[in-house]
């Protein structure tokens, strides 16, 4: 499932060490422990060793969209998520919602003018500045992110 052939990533899937997929119910409480559980699974893996922080600020971040936005904390929907691992690409998630989408090009920047003062609206911002790659597909209801080794995008 994660690894299609239109993939902006090339993971070989006979290298993965890890393949873990779960679906959650669209509420913002069910965000945490699927986190939590993620994370020790890519801790005992070390898929990106010393990176775990800008993975679960990233993997909270993309959810908590999912959930809010593209599920409008409907509890009758659900949020898939993704984890691949490949030792000398790194780590690979993809989060997917059933929402309509968004044009990733339409939001504004949360650095800048009165943005700058808004309490919400730095989601994307943030992944794009943890995560090494990020492609949003889809129509927007498909984030893919990946990792590197030690942080070093290996393009």
């Amino acid at each position: 499932m994660i690894l299609k052939s239109d993939s902006p990533f090339q993971f070989d899937p006979n290298r993965l060490l890890l393949r873990l997929s779960r679906t959650l119910p669209a509420r913002v409480e069910a965000i945490q422990p699927v986190v939590d559980e993620i994370l020790e699974v890519v801790r005992e893996m070390r898929c990106s060793a010393g990176d775990e922080l800008d993975i679960e600020v990233s993997l909270l971040e993309a959810l908590a969209n999912a959930v809010r936005h593209g599920c409008r904390e409907d509890p009758k929907k659900t949020v898939e998520i993704s984890v691949a691992c490949e030792e000398e690409k790194g780590i690979l998630i993809v989060v997917r919602d059933p929402g309509a989408g968004f044009d990733v090009s339409r939001i504004p920047s949360p650095i800048t003018g009165r943005n700058l003062l808004l309490k919400g609206g730095r989601g994307i911002f943030l992944i794009n500045q943890l995560m090494d790659e990020v492609h949003h597909r889809c129509n927007g209801t498909e984030i893919w992110m990946r990792k590197a080794p030690n942080g070093e995008p290996d393009e």
